[in-house]
């Protein structure tokens, strides 16, 4: 019978999350159906089968964290259950109380062709009183101020799943009691005391005396950490450039006021996008990334652009930016943004960068140092605009101006090569009509 494994959905993948099915046992199914979504390090995706036929096994229950090329269902033509589980795909705990037997019947009594049901109680700690809980569902239930503890679990074994949580949320069962209270009153929580998560209570207190509580890392979470960790190994060096930017802020005013009827807004990260690509167009050795024994030199231009989400930070790619107009850049960009939050970007829309663009001078930073995106070569820091005061012709003036920090691999780019590259740059938001060309 046919199998749905689970797929590797970014070049980053190497598990993933059922964050719910959208297809139940028994229903028919062709080529091409959603039947589930999975959270990945990126974003929350659609779970598509490639056979028609009857969804006959769900393999793992929602909330189940799934190594790439597992099974995670099975599809036939009606005529059985499948019965096959996925290997080693739920935890052990839950494994084990799943598959714990049942206690003999009495002898006289006609064996069962089914366990009776036994009504729901809440989830019963395992060995070494943890919880079973799926990372998902731990998440959910801290953003609701939720005890696990207090939640019935509906999986395997009572594993706690997302949709459990989704419940427990919706009629307040499982809401932990207010602790400042006691915190005020001088008495410290005990272990297990409602309000405290249990790993906080194991593990005792800080030394400043305040509770800690153990954050499960999410997917997003796991892969920003391993590629950082990876970009650390590279040969980092900086470059800082200081732009005057009031032409550039004047150049977007009047494009902004051409574009009005349509509703397109350029931004100062639209205008940096492009003039990055038009640079880049003149240097493209900095458009090149490390691939362990040579570089790659791309021949297309691919602006990353770091955008920061709920549970991380994503870096969603506006394809081929040298060639296209800035109102249509614009409106991808804006879009492309919205999609990130959103948890809905594809593939191809955060993958395959050449370079990127880290912009945080909406929160008021003047200067920081970016690390490197692997495998990309470089990437631009660029800080909020500020006034500073100058003298030109004898005479204090004040002007605008925006610091640019480039970060670039050393195993790729000499310090000549980087500094033309941003002294470019720099002329380019000076002189904006240069972003046009």
């Amino acid at each position: 019978m046919p199998e749905v494994f689970m797929p590797r959905l970014s070049d980053t993948m190497e598990e993933g999350v059922i964050s719910r099915w959208l297809k139940q046992e028994g229903d028919t199914v062709h080529q091409g159906d959603v039947i589930g979504e999975i959270d990945t390090d990126k974003a929350t995706m659609d779970l598509e089968v490639f056979d028609d036929g009857v969804l006959e096994k769900l393999l793992v229950p929602e909330g189940t964290t799934v190594a790439i090329g597992e099974p995670v269902a099975i599809i036939g033509d009606g005529s059985g259950t499948g019965g096959k589980e996925a290997p080693g795909t739920p935890t052990a705990q839950s494994t084990t109380a799943a598959e714990a037997p049942a206690a003999p019947s009495e002898p006289a009594a006609p064996a069962p062709s089914a366990a009776p049901a036994a009504p729901k109680e809440p989830a019963k700690p395992a060995s070494g009183g943890r919880i079973l809980t799926s990372p998902l569902a731990r998440r959910i239930a801290a953003e609701h101020g939720l005890d696990p503890a207090n939640i019935t679990g509906s999986g395997p074994g009572g594993r706690i799943v997302r949709a459990d949580v989704e419940a427990a949320a919706a009629s307040g069962e499982g809401r932990t009691e207010n602790t400042d209270q006691g915190a005020q009153s001088g008495q410290p929580a005990q272990p297990g005391q409602a309000g405290e998560p249990r790993s906080a209570a194991a593990a005792g207190r800080t030394d400043t005396g305040a509770d800690s509580a153990e954050v499960p890392l999410t997917q997003m979470r796991k892969a920003t950490a391993r590629r950082l960790t990876e970009s650390a190994s590279a040969p980092h060096f900086f470059l800082t450039n200081v732009v005057g930017v009031d032409r550039l802020f004047a150049f977007r005013q009047e494009v902004n006021q051409r574009y009005a009827d349509s509703g397109i807004k350029v931004s100062v990260t639209d205008l940096l996008v492009r003039a990055c690509a038009v640079t880049l167009h003149a240097h493209p050795q900095v458009n090149s990334s490390w691939a362990g024994d040579k570089i790659l030199q791309h021949g297309r231009t691919h602006i990353g652009v770091a955008v920061a989400i709920e549970n991380g930070l994503i870096v969603p790619v506006v394809r081929d930016a040298d060639t296209k107009a800035l109102d249509e850049l614009a409106a991808e960009t804006r879009e492309l943004a919205e999609k990130a939050r959103a948890g809905k970007l594809k593939p191809d829309e955060f993958s395959g960068g050449t370079f990127t663009i880290s912009n945080l001078g909406m929160f008021g930073i003047d200067n920081f140092t970016a690390v490197i995106n692997p495998p990309e070569a470089a990437i631009l820091a660029v800080g909020a605009a500020t006034e500073e005061p100058f003298v030109q012709d004898g005479t204090l003036q004040s002007r605008r101006i925006m610091k640019l920090t480039m970060t670039a691999d050393h195993r790729v780019l000499d310090g000549a090569t980087a500094a033309a590259f941003l002294r470019d740059l720099k002329q380019t938001l000076e002189e904006p009509l240069r972003i046009l060309l």
